[in-house]
């Protein structure tokens, strides 16, 4: 996995606070049930050079944003664990872990939520954990202000909220990479509805050998591999759903960026969720044929260039999307946030 040089630079600006700060008063979705991509977008873009203009962004998504919904009934130790997975408890479950992480260092509340939360990565079609592997990049990799950790407790309430594990699955025949085993996952019979529809159609995925990681390293390792193969694939399978494939590879890559906060016991099962995740997006939403595009598509392009097509382009997908694929930093995966730019409409 390969960063560029301003994308590990610490943000001075101010620009990723005071956008955390206009966007903490609004609810993780929209329409009972869309999400606020927002928090993910600006921190994606000021990580890429783009702070100037963060806030032009969101003068543009803010008739996106709803207010936090009501407060239904206060979460607490002794109650978590009827609470979770009820989206009506979402401001409950964000004013439960703003009191978490006031009152203990954010990676211990991290650590002792994430085995509990990980069972339920697929809810809210993986935006919770997307949501967080954004907060915990930017709390490693910056100053701990308080929009930053308020920030890691909304994505930890809204996760807890939409926690929705996947059914029991049958496995398939082993795989050895991820490529063969995302190629491997069979499509769900009916593509028509939303992802709750699709999902509870996934009856078995094939066994990805990654996935039976024994070790941390090991574990880390085949993260990394996983996210690849779901970047290079979003190329010519892109087409399929433009907006929801990208969630094969920005799930697993929000596993990936969670794990240096983790306790390492902790990052073998994150593995094993990981492809869960991507496997899901991916049986309910692959086409049945590949696209084919001319050789050496996206080979000119660098890192900046794309991102800032991203940027210009402003569909907080695809700002994302680009964003894990400069994590992968490859030639294919550069030529993926290309496809990413032109399949979904650009909104600036």
């Amino acid at each position: 996995m390969n960063e560029t040089t301003h994308r590990t630079a610490p943000d001075t600006t101010g620009t990723l606070d005071e956008a955390l700060e206009r966007l903490h008063s609004s609810g993780p979705e929209r329409e009972g049930w869309l999400t606020n991509h927002a928090p993910m977008a600006v921190e994606a873009l000021v990580r890429n050079g783009q702070a100037a203009t963060v806030h032009r962004w969101l003068d543009y998504y803010r008739a996106k944003l709803e207010d936090m919904p009501d407060r239904f009934a206060e979460v607490t130790p002794a109650n978590w664990q009827e609470a979770l997975g009820d989206p009506r408890r979402i401001a409950d479950w964000a004013a439960y872990f703003e009191r978490e992480t006031a009152d203990r260092p954010w990676r211990d509340v991290l650590a002792e939520w994430w085995p509990r939360l990980l069972p339920g990565i697929a809810g809210g079609s993986t935006h919770p954990v997307i949501r967080l592997g954004h907060s915990v990049r930017t709390l490693l990799t910056t100053a701990e202000t308080g929009p930053r950790v308020t920030e890691l407790a909304h994505a930890l309430g809204y996760w807890a909220a939409r926690h929705q594990p996947l059914p029991p699955l049958t496995p398939l025949a082993p795989v050895r990479t991820a490529g063969d085993a995302l190629a491997a996952v069979p499509r769900v019979p009916d593509q028509s509805g939303g992802i709750r529809a699709r999902l509870a159609q996934i009856t078995a995925f094939p066994q990805w050998q990654g996935a039976a990681a024994t070790g941390p390293d090991e574990a880390r390792a085949g993260l990394e591999e996983l996210v690849g193969a779901a970047v290079h694939r979003y190329t010519e399978y892109g087409h399929g759903n433009p907006v929801m494939l990208v969630h094969a590879a920005t799930a697993p890559n929000a596993v990936l960026r969670t794990l240096p906060a983790l306790p390492r016991e902790l990052w073998v099962p994150s593995v094993g969720a990981a492809w869960a995740a991507s496997a899901a997006v991916t049986a309910a939403y692959s086409p049945a044929e590949a696209a084919v595009l001319p050789a050496g598509y996206g080979a000119s392009l660098t890192a900046d260039e794309v991102f800032e097509q991203a940027a210009a382009h402003g569909d907080d997908h695809t700002i994302k999307f680009t964003d894990t694929a400069l994590d992968v930093g490859d030639a294919p995966a550069l030529a993926a946030a290309l496809r990413s730019v032109e399949l979904n409409p650009p909104v600036l």
